[in-house]
Order: C-alpha cells, then sequence, then structure tokens
C-alpha cells in the first residue's frame, strides 16, 4: 500500500484499490482513510456513491438468521392473503419467488444502513439470499469516468448567446463563405474557438448543417491517370519541374507565378485562363473564347501592354504551369510583343503531378464553389469574370494568418497589378462564393 501523501484532489484508481482491500479486510473508515490520506467521511462517501447492487441468482429458498425454518427472503410476509402460501413457500424448491407472487419483494440486509454499506467483507456473503451491495474498484473508477467525461459534454452558451451566434454564421455560410473567414472579422462577436463552433454545427445547434461546410463533404476519388502516346515535346527541355527546382534553389527571392486553365462543359468554348501568385494567393483570372495558344498570348500581350515590359518582369519573373497543349508555345509566351526581349521564363510541371503547383489548384476550389465542375462557361464575360475574382480574392484565409489575398497584395505587389485588372476588396461580410453571384 501507498505510504507516501497525496495530492490529487480526486480519488484515483490506485486509492480505490486501496478502499476494496480495506472493505474486504473488515477494516473501519478511518482505517482505509490513513492509507489513502484521505478524510474518513471521503471513504464513506465513494463506497456508497460507487457500490453496485448484486441479486441473488439462485432458486429455492434459504434458511433465515432468526428462524431455521425454510422461507423465502421476502420483505412482506404473506399479504397476498393465500393462506396456502406459507406451505407452498416451504416446499418450493424450484421457483424462484418473484417469477410466481406478484407482492414479492426483495428482503433489505439491516446491516447496510450502517458502516461499511457493503457486502465486502461479511462473512455470510456466499450464501446469503438477500440483494447484496458489493465495492468494486473497477466499477467505481469506471463510474468516475464516465462521470468525469459526462458533465463536460452539452453546449455551454445561453439562448441568447447562441442565438446570436446563429444570426452572425448562418447569413454568411450561405453566402458560401468559410468558417475561418468569418472568424477573422467576427471572432471577438463569436465569443468561442473555431474548433467550437464546428462543434455547435454537428450538433445541429444552428440553423446551418455539416452539409452547408464545404469541407465536411467528401471529395471524388481522382481517376487513375492513363497512359498516353509520346509526343513531340521539345519546348519542354530545359524548362522541367527538376529545373524549375534548381532555378529557384539559385534564386529563393524569385517571385513564382502558378498558370493553368479552367474548363467549362465539354460542349462550350469558353474557359478561363488564372494566375496564381505564391507569395501572396492572389489569383488573376482571364475569359478566353477558346483554350488556344493563340488565346493565352493574347492574355500575354495585354498584361506586358497594360504593365508595361520591365513591370511585367518583376510581377511574372518565374511562370509554373503543366503540359497543356495550349501552353506549348513556351517561346512565344517568354518574349516580349517586340521580340527583342525576355519578359519571363516558363516551367512546366511533371505529367499528372498536380501537386506541384497546389496554390493554383487550392485556388481553382474557389471556382468550382460559383461554377460546378462541368458547368458552361459561356454565358459569363470579363466584367463577371472579374466579380468572380474580386470575391474570392477578399476571402481571408488561415494559411494567410486570418487576411485576404488583396490584403496582402496591396503590401507586397505591385498595385499597378490591381489597377490594371480592375480588382476591388469586397467587404468581409459581402463575399459570396454560391452559385448566386453570377446569377
Amino acid at each position: 500500500m501507498s505510504t507516501q501523501k497525496g495530492n490529487q484532489k480526486h480519488l484515483t484508481l490506485s486509492d480505490r484499490i486501496n478502499i476494496e482491500k480495506g472493505l474486504n479486510n473488515n477494516d473501519s473508515f478511518a482505517a482505509i482513510a490513513k492509507v489513502v490520506h484521505k478524510d474518513p467521511t471521503t471513504i464513506s462517501k465513494e463506497v456508497r456513491k460507487h457500490s453496485k447492487v448484486k441479486e441473488y441468482k439462485g432458486f429455492g429458498n434459504t434458511p433465515c438468521e432468526a428462524n431455521s425454518d425454510i422461507h423465502s427472503p421476502c420483505s412482506l410476509k404473506h399479504v397476498c392473503g393465500d393462506q396456502d402460501c406459507d406451505i407452498r413457500c416451504r416446499l418450493c424448491r424450484k421457483m424462484r419467488c418473484s417469477d410466481v407472487c406478484k407482492a414479492y419483494q426483495p428482503k433489505q440486509c439491516s446491516k447496510l444502513k450502517r458502516a461499511p454499506y457493503v457486502c465486502n467483507g461479511c462473512g455470510k456473503r456466499t450464501n446469503c439470499a438477500m440483494e447484496k451491495k458489493i465495492y468494486s474498484s473497477k466499477y467505481a473508477d469506471d463510474c468516475y469516468r464516465e462521470t468525469l467525461s459526462s458533465c463536460r459534454e452539452g453546449i455551454n452558451q445561453t439562448p441568447e448567446s447562441i442565438q446570436k451566434m446563429n444570426d452572425i454564421l448562418s447569413p454568411l455560410i450561405q453566402k458560401g463563405q468559410s468558417i475561418s473567414h468569418i472568424y477573422a472579422t467576427h471572432a471577438e462577436d463569436l465569443g468561442c474557438s473555431k474548433r467550437t463552433t464546428y462543434t455547435y454545427i454537428d450538433a445541429g445547434v444552428f440553423d446551418v448543417k455539416n452539409i452547408d461546410l464545404r469541407r465536411k463533404v467528401k471529395y471524388k476519388k481522382r481517376k487513375r491517370a492513363t497512359n498516353t502516346s509520346a509526343k513531340n515535346r521539345l519546348y519542354r527541355i530545359g524548362h522541367n519541374y527538376e529545373d524549375f527546382q534548381k532555378y529557384i534553389e539559385k534564386k529563393p527571392d524569385t517571385n513564382i507565378v502558378e498558370m493553368d486553365c479552367v474548363e467549362g462543359d465539354a460542349d462550350g468554348h469558353k474557359v478561363f485562363l488564372t494566375f496564381t501568385f505564391r507569395r501572396t494567393h492572389l489569383m488573376l483570372i482571364f475569359l478566353m473564347e477558346h483554350q488556344t495558344q493563340e488565346e493565352v498570348l493574347k492574355i500575354f500581350s495585354f498584361l506586358e501592354k497594360q504593365l508595361g515590359v520591365d513591370r511585367f518582369s518583376k510581377l511574372f519573373e518565374v511562370i509554373l504551369t503543366d503540359g497543356g497543349s495550349e501552353f506549348a508555345d513556351r517561346v512565344g509566351m517568354e518574349t516580349s510583343n517586340d521580340g527583342k526581349v525576355q519578359r519571363t521564363i516558363v516551367f512546366y510541371c511533371d505529367p499528372y503531378s498536380f501537386w506541384q503547383k497546389g496554390c493554383c489548384e487550392k485556388n481553382h476550389e474557389y471556382i468550382r464553389y460559383v461554377r460546378k465542375k462541368g458547368s458552361t462557361l459561356d454565358d459569363l464575360d470579363q466584367e463577371k469574370t472579374t466579380l468572380l475574382a474580386n470575391n474570392i480574392n477578399s476571402t481571408k484565409r488561415d494559411s494567410l494568418n486570418g487576411h485576404s489575398p488583396f490584403e496582402l497584395s496591396q503590401l507586397l505587389l505591385d498595385n499597378q497589378l490591381l489597377s490594371t485588372m480592375g480588382y476591388k476588396l469586397i467587404a468581409p461580410d459581402d463575399v459570396m462564393l454560391t452559385p448566386e453571384l453570377l446569377k
């Protein structure tokens, strides 16, 4: 047994084992309390609270302490009114009293009304036909753990505070805003952590449900890439992902831009051309009439005319893209409009390695919130495309420490780029990322 003074506020499993041993040895509460270094009243409360009732499982009747005659351990003696009841009880050896008598009530042992309140150390425990109370250290500790866990369950909020949170969260989530974006502006008003908010939504406390949270929806498993025939890709020589990594090692402060296309439905013609700045996550979106090399070069020419060659070269120092046919004219993209200056350097990701330009792919998720995969883009124009980009770039994100790409771009990028594109910051509560945005 432990001889050191404990400093735990609650009884431990080791303490309960010592209590059970003491009860089995018929030790007093005072003696047990000295072993576990607790007050005797603590031991008394523990035993009475966590003892369990064990019913008599045997058949027939057993002798009573006061009378050697065989009779039923019933607290009510023959209240049924049947004169032959006593005779049947004496002769019965096979039936359980509770099965044949509606008035049967188990007899309670008078010793259980005083300390130690349990039958652990009783010498007649084995043959006793009455209900027993047993203290088990394992059962008592399990009850304690369950109580400790259940007391922390539930909603630790008043109805008024829940309604206040619902009034803030529900309208904004229905606009397609993420929990992170909402907390970047309303953390003090909500008064609890993001993790707690997710728990409340999962418990159905608010009007919004888990289905309204996009990250709760499982994504379809990506199809396995199929082998394609080898093509002539001379334009990639010296500009593969391995070459990109070597270039970045030599120039770690290089401004990297990830480029990609977002397609509409199979019958449509228009596509999005996107540029994502790794440093700020700012995404430029252009609407192209066709997914061709010529359309891509038009966008490059437009940007150079609006920004100038020098500013374009600083902003788009290195471009990382995939091996789509629309990006095959590497020399055309790298060379200025007059053909005299190299305005950028283009590198290509490895085949089927979308993760190599993960910043761009992540930004495309926001586009799909507004335009589902497989839906047409033919009904859009550049004005609506700019509106979409403004809402995406105004979304605050955990990865940006609670800021939006637009806010960081105002600090880290040339503001001429934002004014050229006509990009404007959307107020946090006005951000919308649902299909209704472009209707």
